[in-house]
Order: structure tokens, then C-alpha cells, then sequence
């Protein structure tokens, strides 16, 4: 295995970089020193580096002395000259890991820090804390020190501030993804272009390289791995032979046939986050976009790394955040927040891929006068309605209908306080992507007491189901049923159960009420994978039940805190199992089923060649033959598996690309974020 563990020369990370090993060996190897010099030398450029900025009492002259004769061997305060390590030249307000020129590691290029006096402080007292993974050990605790090279640095001048300006012309970009690109990326066996692959959401790929004959010959071809031990839920896209995915609140490219990083951006965050949890970029046009944390759509120049607009659509003062996956098409950017379980009031909205202005808006919470307001008969109720966005949207591309997943009402668990049918929350609502015109919808799960969201519209496509050729539409979500409707009449074909449903019209009790799925059971946010070639649906859950309570009196809603009602208890964590199962796509029945030892989130995706590919809890990536449900290779990722697993071709050889590392707060997990790749040999 060729593991990319990636680590960049002298760097801001302390303004030094790797004093490792390596590094020493490497300044002897340039400058045929002994290794007593050698060390003796880096003992003093690191002493250079162990300073943050200074007090009103630091003394300039004396730290350019202490620069001059510790720091300038590695570091110039010339703009535009690096050394060994970037240019200290303007340093003061310089975000972290993003000096143009530099190559920077991913522990400094993530680590969204801006270098003024409070954090040089706390990084120079322990760099590893402020920076986990970080290879030079700072801790400096005579601020006097510091200071004094502090000041001299602040005499070389302040960053600029950087970023786009809100009323500048609109930046030049070119590049694809096109549109022609977008609407071929069902067929396009190099690329990925959407979170579900394309606007069907299908999960499949026309690849047939690897196959049941020979996946046991995989090997894993490369790793990245940054040092974000947060919320890996993220799902990769390939376009040109480049992987874009989140990490926290970065964007990252790397090569996706060797992981070699191309860039990486970093978000400055700008206000408050109720949940960092993100699930993934859409590109299109040499741009790439995704929501933050703090309620701000952004684009990103997809060749530079660079910002080129940012708008903020959401806000934690209003109970939202953002995470789900955009959809672009055609010059529309579309995007909701999410935040139900905070009392938010959710909506779903077009933006202008150029510039991030809005175009349209649909409120999935109706205003007094919107159809669907006499579902709430409280009207008070609405103004915390919830019906949050977080899993990806499908499109049907030749009639221009958008199929939205909305998810539970709120608040939580205590759905009095709420009377009526609460539309549009656990509905599929279908909207005219151009207008965003309301063209139908149907409810699963009217006043919902046990936060059993409608979280999957995809896959779509065409099948013969009852002797009629029809175009059909895949809904599914936490109350642990497959539904399949037929998008022109919306009539329900069929219904099938894809995990454990007992007791499950229980609503929650003071006492407690026991039903299956639980909180966190059923379909989560990664949906079902379609293959045309056998007509076959391949489907992960989770089987996870719970006792359900309510509180003894109303809620209150509060800002920045959960809109609860009561509470779930999970049952305990060794119960917790998942099921995988293909299913006729015609009639739903079972073609084969197996039961699986952890929860299933994971991405899944089916090939031509007959393999389906996912990953697992038990911090496993999985081969599995797609027509009897065999695995036929497992690999141990060192991280759990909780978001995308793709696969794609890059020189004419298939590559399989897995996430790995902590999945979430609630299903836990190990690991730093990465990204797996595999081939056979």
C-alpha cells in the first residue's frame, strides 16, 4: 500500500514547519554540515519560532536581532520570497496556511487560524493543542520572549484583507463541469459529478475492471488524511481526474488516482454554528459550491482554491445551519438550511451560480397566506416549524421538476403544541426548478411525534411495475420504509420495510413508549442505489430502536438549543445492527438480504462489473458481489465509514474512492477525516 500521509516543508505552523528527522537530514544533505551543527542549528531556528505577538511592552529592535541571528535562515521578510519556510513579511492578520506560493500541509492549510496576538499566543503555548497534528512542538511560556520578536514582525507590515469584494464585477471563471457535462454524468464513467452521482441519483457506474472474479485483488492505492477528528460525512466528487470534498470548513482537491493534494481552501468562519456537519460541494463551470456551518453559500474558484463569492442565506439566530449537498443546473445554485431540531423555519431556495444572488424561494413552512398554513392550526407553531434540508435532491432533467426530501416538524417529540398535518414536513415536494413553482406533493408521516424524517427522493427512474411502463420515484427515511411512486400519477406502487417496525405507531409517553425504528434508525443520509442493468435497488439501513418520552409540559422554544419536547434513550449500542438488501425494483421483493453487525450510513454504489461497494462502523471498506450480497474484500480503513463511496476511471484503470473517520455525535466513530482509494493492481 503506498499510504499518503502528507508533509509539507518549514510552514506556519509555529512559522517553522517539519523539524523532524527528515528535515535534519535534509539541511545536511544541502549543506554537508555534520550532524552536531545540524542540530545545534535547528535548536536555534526553532528557540526563533517559539514567540507570539507581542505586548505594548515589546521591544522591536531586539526582536530583529533575535531574527536576524535565530529566524532568517528559513524565513525571508521579503513579499513574494519564501524560504525553507513562507515569507514573515506582512504575517500580522495572515490567515494560516494561505500565502500564495507556499505549499502548506494540510494541518496548516485546514486549520483556519488568523495570525494575531491572541492566538500566536495560544499556538506558542502549545501549538499541538491550538493545532492537532501539527509536527513541530511549540511551548513557550515566557511571554517576554515573544514579544519582543512579535514587535519586530509587526513592523513588516499588516495582510491585506482578502476575498472578494459583495459589489466588484463579477470574476471570470472558466472550466466545467458544463451543463452538457452535468446531464451526461449518468453515462460518464470518469467522473462523479453530483452527491448520488447524477441528477437521477442512481449510485451507479458503467465500470466493469474490477468484478466478482478478481475484487478480491484490491488494494488500496493511496490515502489522505488531514488532522479534522470532526464529522465525516462528506461526499467526494471526481471531474478531470480531481477529487473535491469537505472537510469541517474546508474544501480540499486532491489527485484522485494518487491523493496528492492540488489545494486546499479554508472557510473564515463568520459567525455562529449549531452543528459543523457537512455533507458535500456540487461543481459546474469552473466553480464549486457548498454551504457552511455559519449559514454562508460559497463559491470557490475550482483550479485556484479560491474564494469568488460568499452569501449568507442562513443564521444560527434563526435556529439554521447548512449541510446538505447543492444541486446545480443550468445557472441555478439550489440549497435549504437545515436546523429543525432547533426550531428553525425551513425553506428551499435557487441562487445565481455567478454571483450567489437569490432567484426564487419556497418556504417548506408556509407564511400565513402560502397553501398548506391551515395545516397548522396553531399558526403560532409555524413560526418554529422545522422541515429541514439535509440529503440530496434528484431532478428529472427533461420535464425540469425538482424533487425535494423536507424533513420532521418541530418541535420534537411533542407534537400538541403543533395540531394539524403540519405540511410540508416529512413530505417529497416537487417544485419547478427554474420558479420554484409548487407542482405537487405527497406527506409520509403527518404530525410526526418521533422525529422519523422523509430524508431520500432518489433514486428516479423508468420501469415496467404492474404491467405499465412508468416513470417512477424512490422515497424513503427514518421510519424504515421504501415507498415507490409513480412520478406522473403520484400514486404509491409499493411499500417495503427496509429495517425492524415494531410498535411503531407509538407517540412518546411520560412513562416512555418503546418502538422500532428508534432516533437514529431507518434510511439516514446516504439513499438507495439503482442498477438498469438487473432492475435491481440496493439499500443500507440502520436497525436501531428506542424508548421515546415527553416531557411533562410544553416546550419552550429557546435560541441556539434544541427544540425538544422530550427525549429518545437508544437502546444500548450492541444492538445497534443494519441491514443490506437488494431489492426487485418492480415489485420491491427481496432478492437477497443479509444483516450486518453495526449501523449502515455509508454511501452505495453499484457497477456494470456486478460489485457493490460500501463501507461499514467497523471502520471497513466493503466489495461485495452484487447479485448474492457476498463480500469478496474488506480493508480496514482506520476510520469509520459514514459518508460517500464512489467509484470512477482515471487513465483508462477504475478507482474506489471511501471517506473514513468519525461519523457523527450520535453513531460516534474513530478517525481523522480521510479519503481511501483502491484498484486492483
Amino acid at each position: 500500500m503506498s499510504a499518503h500521509y502528507r508533509t509539507a516543508p518549514v510552514e506556519d505552523r509555529g512559522f517553522a514547519g517539519s523539524f523532524a528527522s527528515d528535515g535534519a537530514k535534509a539541511v545536511r544533505m544541502r549543506f554537508h554540515l555534520p550532524v552536531s551543527a545540524v542540530v545545534a542549528a535547528l535548536m536555534l531556528v526553532m528557540t526563533c519560532f517559539m514567540f507570539t505577538k507581542a505586548s505594548a511592552a515589546g521591544d522591536a529592535a531586539a526582536g530583529k536581532t533575535v531574527f536576524a541571528n535565530q529566524c532568517s535562515s528559513c524565513h525571508t521578510i521579503e513579499a513574494g520570497k519564501n524560504g525553507f519556510g513562507p515569507s514573515l513579511a506582512r504575517v500580522v492578520g495572515r490567515k494560516a496556511g494561505n500565502l500564495a506560493g507556499f505549499n502548506y500541509s494540510p494541518a496548516m492549510a485546514q486549520a483556519g487560524l488568523t495570525w494575531d496576538e491572541k492566538t500566536l499566543d495560544i499556538f506558542l503555548t502549545s501549538s499541538t493543542k491550538l493545532v492537532p497534528g501539527t509536527s513541530m512542538s511549540v511551548a513557550l511560556p515566557n511571554a517576554a520572549d515573544r514579544a519582543n520578536v512579535f514587535a519586530y514582525l509587526d513592523t513588516l507590515g499588516h495582510a491585506t484583507a482578502a476575498g472578494p469584494d459583495a459589489h466588484a464585477a463579477t470574476p471570470v471563471v472558466a472550466g466545467g463541469p458544463t451543463q452538457a457535462e452535468l446531464l451526461r454524468a449518468a453515462q460518464d464513467a470518469q467522473s462523479w459529478l453530483y452527491a448520488s452521482k447524477d441528477y437521477t441519483g442512481q449510485r451507479f457506474v458503467d465500470l466493469r475492471q474490477i468484478t466478482p472474479k478478481n475484487a478480491g485483488q484490491l488494494r488500496a492505492a493511496c490515502i489522505y488524511r488531514s488532522n479534522n477528528a470532526g464529522s465525516t460525512q462528506t461526499n467526494p466528487l471526481v471531474y478531470k481526474g480531481v477529487m473535491y470534498l469537505t472537510i469541517d470548513k474546508a474544501i480540499v482537491a486532491i489527485d484522485a488516482a494518487t491523493c496528492r493534494e492540488r489545494w486546499t481552501y479554508n472557510w473564515d468562519g463568520k459567525g455562529a454554528a449549531l452543528s459543523p456537519t457537512n455533507r458535500g460541494v456540487a461543481i459546474k463551470d469552473g466553480r464549486i459550491v457548498r454551504g457552511t456551518a455559519d449559514g454562508y453559500l460559497i463559491a470557490v474558484d475550482m483550479a485556484k482554491g479560491t474564494l469568488l463569492w460568499s452569501q449568507k442565506i442562513a443564521d444560527a439566530k434563526s435556529s439554521q445551519y447548512l449541510s446538505m449537498p447543492p444541486l446545480i443546473y443550468e445557472d441555478l445554485v439550489i440549497y435549504g438550511p437545515a436546523g429543525a431540531d432547533w426550531g428553525a423555519k425551513n425553506w428551499i431556495g435557487a441562487f445565481k451560480l455567478a454571483t450567489g444572488e437569490q432567484v426564487w424561494r419556497f418556504n417548506l413552512i408556509p407564511e400565513a397566506n402560502e397553501p398548506g398554513a391551515e395545516t397548522w392550526k396553531d399558526p403560532k407553531a409555524r413560526d418554529h416549524g422545522g422541515g429541514s434540508l439535509w440529503t440530496p435532491l434528484s431532478l428529472d432533467v427533461t420535464k425540469g421538476v425538482l424533487y425535494v426530501p423536507v424533513g420532521n416538524p418541530s418541535p420534537d417529540f411533542y407534537p400538541d403544541v403543533r395540531p394539524g398535518s403540519n405540511l410540508y414536513t416529512n413530505s417529497a415536494v416537487a417544485l419547478d426548478i427554474k420558479s420554484g413553482k409548487l407542482l405537487w406533493y405527497k406527506q409520509f408521516g403527518p404530525n410526526d411525534a418521533n422525529d422519523r424524517d422523509l430524508s431520500q427522493v432518489s433514486p428516479i427512474f423508468s420501469a415496467t411495475v404492474k404491467g405499465k411502463p412508468r416513470k417512477l420515484l424512490t422515497v424513503s427515511g427514518k421510519d424504515g420504509l421504501l415507498r415507490m411512486l409513480d412520478r406522473d400519477s403520484h400514486e404509491v406502487l409499493y411499500e417495503v420495510a427496509i429495517t425492524t417496525r415494531t410498535n411503531f405507531e407509538a407517540v412518546p409517553t411520560v412513562a416512555g413508549a418503546h418502538g422500532c425504528p428508534g432516533l437514529l434508525g431507518g434510511m439516514e443520509w446516504n439513499g438507495p442505489a439503482y442498477s438498469p442493468a438487473t432492475k435491481t435497488l440496493y439499500v443500507a439501513t440502520v436497525d436501531w430502536c428506542g424508548t421515546f418520552t415527553k416531557s411533562d409540559k410544553a416546550p419552550q422554544f429557546a435560541e441556539n438549543a434544541h427544540y425538544y419536547g422530550g427525549a429518545v434513550t437508544p437502546d444500548p449500542r450492541e444492538q445497534a445492527k443494519g441491514w443490506l438488501q437488494a431489492l426487485d425494483a418492480a415489485t420491491g421483493k427481496i432478492r437477497w438480504r443479509q444483516q450486518w453487525p453495526t449501523p449502515l450510513v455509508a454511501g452505495v454504489t453499484v457497477t456494470s462489473g456486478g460489485m457493490l461497494f460500501t463501507g461499514d462502523l467497523n471502520n471497513d471498506f466493503l466489495a461485495i458481489d452484487a447479485s448474492t450480497g457476498k463480500t469478496l474484500y474488506r480493508f480496514n480503513t482506520g476510520g469509520s465509514i459514514g459518508g460517500g463511496v464512489i467509484s470512477y476511471e482515471v487513465n483508462g484503470k477504475q478507482y474506489v474512492a471511501t471517506t473514513s473517520g468519525v461519523v457523527s455525535g450520535f453513531f460516534g466513530g474513530s478517525g481523522t477525516s480521510a479519503i481511501m482509494i483502491f484498484s486492483l493492481p
